[in-house]
């Protein structure tokens, strides 16, 4: 996903955001994007996964579940849906729009693709001389040492809290508003942050979390969300005057905009947030629940030999 970040933060359009934007249905249901900066890695990122897919299946035909290509697949559409979509053009109209876009890159994007577990088909895509180099790079003391570090689940938490929280400043969110460079930043490090989050939560916790911390960063973050959220929503005044002239051709004053995209950030996202951390709660309880088994097989079974060599013992 690394050249899809890099073309979210270069990419520099030709003009400013169109302040009017899709003003109906049918101008919004023909408002598609198709930037290069984002379609041609876009397009190169599912090419490459179906390639190192693919090469995997045919060297290994259990190499790489099912399961994961369907994760993929769905992050894949969730990228469209938010960077190629309608939901897109929609973003630079409605502030309730915007909020939708960011939830679908780091609520659904992020964790699918995640999921999908794409490094490895993606290495088998590349020419062997390229992935190896690749490999090589990874292990550079800097590189490894920066990853670690990044990746710690600590780190990764409060990375994508203080990305959530700072491009929510009214300052920062107006700039992205009036600069298409900013907007694309935006993204760019909420689709980051959010992967490092939730790669740190999914696969992090079998290095160095376990599912109960797992658990608890999934849970406040729900919490902070939320809570921004609830200043959203709640707030008397409006956040974000860029949206000030564009909201009438919905239907909409500048205030009903922002108080749905808060609950669209408070309520949803929060859900989506709660049961994943559900799901990592009933997966620690199977583990436990294993670990109890496993435990009690030893024990019988080192009773059970016990027995055996006593009887043994009294009739030799």
């Amino acid at each position: 996903m690394l050249p899809l970040l890099v073309a979210l933060v270069t990419q520099v359009s030709a003009h400013e955001i169109e302040i009017a934007g899709p003003q109906n249905t049918s101008e919004l249901l023909r408002a598609w994007t198709f930037e290069p900066g984002v379609i041609i890695p876009i397009v190169a990122s599912a090419v490459l996964y179906s390639l190192g897919v693919f090469r995997l299946r045919r060297a290994s035909p259990k190499s790489v579940r099912k399961s994961n290509i369907v994760y993929f697949a769905l992050g894949w559409a969730a990228l469209v849906l938010a960077l190629v979509s309608p939901v897109h053009a929609w973003g630079s109209v409605l502030f309730s729009a915007h909020m939708t876009q960011h939830e679908l890159l780091m609520l659904a994007a992020a964790p699918l693709l995640v999921l999908g577990r794409p490094v490895v088909p993606f290495l088998w895509a590349l020419p062997r001389s390229w992935a190896i180099t690749l490999a090589r790079w990874s292990k550079v003391g800097a590189w490894e040492t920066t990853w670690r570090t990044i990746s710690n689940p600590v780190v990764a938490w409060i990375i994508h809290a203080v990305v959530l929280w700072a491009w929510h400043a009214p300052a920062l969110f107006e700039a992205t508003l009036e600069n298409e460079s900013i907007h694309a930043l935006q993204h760019a490090s909420f689709l980051f942050s959010a992967l490092l989050f939730w790669w740190a939560v999914i696969h992090g916790r079998k290095r160095a979390l376990g599912f109960g911390l797992a658990v608890l960063y999934m849970f406040t973050t729900a919490l902070h969300s939320g809570l921004l959220g609830a200043l959203l929503t709640f707030a008397n005044s409006v956040w974000y005057p860029g949206y000030a002239e564009r909201t009438a051709a919905w239907g909409l004053t500048p205030l009903e905009d922002q108080q749905i995209g808060g609950l669209i950030m408070w309520i949803p996202a929060g859900l989506v947030y709660i049961a994943a951390g559900l799901a990592l709660f009933a997966g620690w309880l199977r583990e436990s629940e294993m670990r109890a088994r496993t435990f009690e097989l030893a024990v019988t079974s080192g009773a059970n030999s016990a027995e055996h060599n006593s009887a043994i013992e009294r009739f030799s």
